[in-house]
């Protein structure tokens, strides 16, 4: 996927989109049922891109029923993995052939920059399709040890009708990770996008129906949590919910999961990942800029981000030193400028919040190494320079609250025992990052993090063939790899008398 366009090349494109601001329901772009539309605001420059759907409990209705009716009538339900496979990798390349539409989509909405936005969200969301289409085909059912006179099945069946609700973070990857392993064991899906970046979402529900997914299979609902959200989670005909966001608002849907039919709910949560960086690291400049970009990137908005820094004494003010240059090279640009480093947080709102914790952290004594404003105010965007904070306690604010936004946090600590004590004092288990030339250390160390996700000498390593999830409140169940399929369908036991 090409991203050598200009700024300006960027822009004539960003204004030659026709955007889809409808919902998608049983095929077809439609209205809300009550007529109402939401601001659809570019963290860009504070401007809007149009009027969206503000899709409520009625719309939530006429999804759910043409849903129910796309799953029972079998067309997609019932129809080969072959088939199901053909047509979502049919799907894939729709979304690679619209690649710069869809980045831009990402750009436009939540801030990103479209470099970004094209190389990784758009190239990771069509692998993620590739792979998990390649791989329905290939999962068999079991036979159970039984007598001679007996023959047990174990097979797998799709749930039914699947709530997908993501965030705005990675809005097009998020939802991929959710509707590719639905779709592909032969679900019907509802797609409730966050109202701050509902734009891709919109726009691939009519890809997905060019690549042949029936009417009803595949449905968008865009719209607020309270207003769509909730009573999607609450409707007694939706036999799964899978969400991707906050702590708060997944413990909240776990609630309605129960308040409901006991649909099978699955929360992939927040998190404050421990980056553990020992004296013996292989490579402390290449740590640093690990460091540095692991709390950076996509503007800190990153549910893995690695927010606490924890350090080694003996080489703390070093290696502090050392990150700080590292993230003075990617402070915030226009997010269409190639190689844009970072962009615009989300909205105006998050800013705040995350202006609200820069002031938290130097008021509870914490030194302020990097950054810690708002910048690029004269283009009426939402900009936050990349902020180090030295010196801070485990117990502050700023150590222990996931902030979601470029602010990260250095810890020191004594000795490995000390590490591992810091890195699980949390409430989350999402990641974690280990630096050190030891290898018996490394592997104690890791097997010690309580967090879904361990990498050793890099951050953020994974891809589609390995789960993706958390401990304690970062969530349950797993995004990618062959276990997410273990989301989206049921088990069913089988026994055959062999003796009649």
């Amino acid at each position: 996927m090409s991203q050598k366009l200009t700024r300006a090349e960027w822009e004539a494109k960003a204004r030659a989109l026709d955007l889809h601001t409808q919902a998608f329901i049983d095929g077809a772009y439609v209205d809300a049922a009550s007529g109402k539309t939401f601001d659809c605001i570019s963290p860009i420059d504070g401007l809007s891109r149009g009027r969206v759907a503000e899709c409520e409990a009625e719309d939530v209705e006429r999804a759910v029923r043409a849903a129910r009716r796309a799953f029972e009538s079998g067309a997609w339900s019932e129809s080969s993995p072959a088939h199901r496979k053909r047509t979502l990798q049919k799907f894939a390349l729709l979304i690679e052939k619209h690649a710069e539409e869809l980045a831009l989509l990402e750009s436009i909405d939540m801030g990103k920059p479209v470099g970004d936005a094209l190389a990784i969200d758009v190239s990771a969301s069509v692998r993620c399709l590739n792979w998990t289409a390649e791989a329905i085909d290939k999962v068999y059912g079991e036979i159970a040890p039984t007598p001679q006179h007996e023959l047990g099945l174990i097979t797998r069946e799709p749930l039914g009708v699947v709530g997908a609700i993501v965030p705005w973070n990675f809005p097009l990857l998020m939802a991929a990770w959710k509707f590719a392993p639905a779709l592909a064991t032969g679900n019907s899906v509802i797609l409730k996008p966050s109202e701050k970046s509902p734009l891709s979402a919109i726009r691939i529900a009519e890809l997905a129906m060019e690549a042949g997914i029936p009417a009803g299979v595949f449905n968008v609902l865009p719209g607020f949590g309270k207003g769509a959200g909730e009573p999607l989670a609450l409707h007694m005909d939706v036999d799964g919910l899978v969400f991707t966001g906050s702590t708060g608002v997944g413990k909240h849907l776990l609630q309605c999961a129960g308040r409901s039919n006991m649909k099978r709910a699955y929360m992939e949560c927040g998190g404050k990942s421990p980056n553990v960086v020992f004296a013996d690291a292989p490579d402390l400049q290449a740590a640093a800029e690990a460091a540095a970009i692991g709390i950076f990137f996509n503007q800190g908005e990153v549910c893995t981000a690695a927010s606490r820094l924890l350090v080694e004494r003996s080489i703390k003010d070093e290696f502090v030193a050392m990150v700080v240059e590292a993230g003075k090279y990617l402070h915030p640009k226009h997010p269409f400028e190639p190689g844009a480093p970072m962009g615009a947080i989300v909205d105006e709102g998050q800013m705040n919040r995350v202006l609200d914790y820069i002031e938290k952290g130097k008021a509870e004594g914490a030194r302020l190494a990097l950054g810690g404003e708002r910048v690029m105010t004269e283009t009426g965007g939402y900009y936050v320079a990349p902020t180090v904070f030295d010196e801070v306690a485990h117990e502050m604010t700023i150590s222990k609250e996931e902030i979601f936004g470029p602010v990260l946090s250095v810890i020191a600590f004594d000795d490995e025992k000390d590490a591992v004590r810091i890195a699980n004092d949390t409430d989350y288990g999402l990641a974690a990052g280990v630096w050190t030339s030891n290898l018996s250390k490394a592997h104690r160390v890791a097997k010690k993090l309580r967090a879904g996700s361990v990498w050793v000498n890099y951050w953020d390593g994974g891809d589609m063939t390995a789960p993706f999830g958390g401990f304690k409140q970062s969530g349950n169940g797993r995004d990618k790899s062959l276990h997410a399929f273990e989301k989206y369908t049921e088990l069913k036991a089988t026994w055959i008398n062999l003796r009649s």
